[in-house]
């Protein structure tokens, strides 16, 4: 299943990818971090190339890489993108997640 963006959330990257002028090819890589107060965080990153531990998927014109260590913790989450009046950026929806910190920036699974 992997990993998907919203059509909202890849019009954003979109937009990001033009307004700070990156590279033709240019991929979003999503990935897992140690840290935050749950014990995981998620990361997002523009990267030029993807490997052959990557999985790759596009998604409404956006092409994905996400590294298959973090299937795991991955697996079925879909990227979102909320702007709202109290915050605005990219959302986790995770169904891999059983614990979340209030600020919703840490996960467990």
């Amino acid at each position: 299943m992997g990993v998907t963006l919203t059509e909202k959330a890849a019009g954003e990257v979109k937009k990001i990818i033009s307004e700070q002028n990156l590279p033709e090819g240019t991929v979003l890589r999503v990935g897992v971090q140690g840290g935050g107060c749950s014990g995981f965080a998620y990361s997002l990153n523009f990267d030029t190339g993807t490997t052959d531990k990557d999985r790759i998927v596009d998604a409404h014109g956006v092409t994905l890489a996400v590294e298959k260590k973090f299937d795991p913790f991955l697996d079925g989450t879909v990227v979102d993108f909320y702007d709202g009046l109290e915050k605005r950026g990219f959302v986790f929806n995770n169904p891999n997640v059983v614990k979340s910190c209030g600020c919703g920036s840490s996960f467990q699974v």
